[in-house]
């Protein structure tokens, strides 16, 4: 599935992701949205037991939304906008954010929200 056109959202496992010593490395994948099968896959061992947890979902089902409304975009990047908003909102009621949960600060929202061509 990597190699297809599927909206993947990539998050950071370990400290300061945006470090020298991380340059060109991926992110850790945590979940999928795969557009044509319209299915989210999620990794072995979710269940959705904790606020961050469930916020991964409520991530990859704006993506759906997006897919059934037939919704374009001018790049990947500026789809996930709604996501990570949708996703931030939901931490929010549960007192907590991106960056706590998955330490995404907002330079990093911005360049992963942004069409950068």
């Amino acid at each position: 599935m990597r190699f297809r056109d599927v909206a993947a959202d990539r998050w950071n496992s370990s400290p300061n992701f945006a470090s020298p010593d991380n340059v060109g490395k991926q992110p850790t994948v945590i979940a999928i949205y795969d557009d044509e099968a319209r299915t989210i896959f999620l990794p072995e061992g979710w269940t959705g037991g904790t606020p961050a947890e469930l916020s991964v979902l409520v991530h990859e089902l704006v993506h759906h939304v997006q897919t059934v409304a037939g919704l374009k975009f001018a790049c990947a990047e500026e789809r996930e906008k709604a996501a990570f908003e949708a996703q931030e909102r939901w931490l929010a009621l549960f007192g907590s954010d991106l960056l706590k949960e998955f330490e995404l600060d907002p330079f990093t929202l911005l360049v992963r929200t942004n069409c950068l061509y």
